[in-house]
């Protein structure tokens, strides 16, 4: 074989250092889950009638439902209204997490 065949170019070994990023990276993202955790958004449907709470990394922290609302509903207005608050604090919650974690991602040496 010839000489230097299959050796980084420049005698010196890239793993180590994509390894060393990758570990920073690792960090960063856990770094980054912990305050997503921390993090919340509240959707709020029907005129406010009714809200969910839910955090960053999507658990659902509260749902409120105006009292006002029960004398006049029907159980599947209010099964739709809850549904439809649910969904947009998901989406809330996955933008945010996007924005968030969407720049880490970027560094990844691969």
């Amino acid at each position: 074989m010839a000489k230097g065949f299959n050796r980084p170019v420049g005698g010196k070994q890239s793993g180590g250092g994509q390894l060393q990023q990758l570990q920073r990276l690792q960090e960063q993202m856990a770094a980054a889950q912990a305050r997503l955790a921390e993090q919340t958004v509240t959707a709020s449907v029907g005129g406010g009638a009714i809200q969910v709470t839910m955090t960053g990394d999507q658990v659902c922290q509260s749902v409120q439902i105006n009292p006002d609302l029960l004398k006049d509903l029907d159980a599947e207005m209010l099964q739709d209204l809850v549904l439809s608050a649910v969904n947009m604090a998901l989406d809330q919650s996955r933008q945010l997490a996007s924005e968030s974690l969407g720049p880490l991602a970027g560094g990844l040496p691969f």
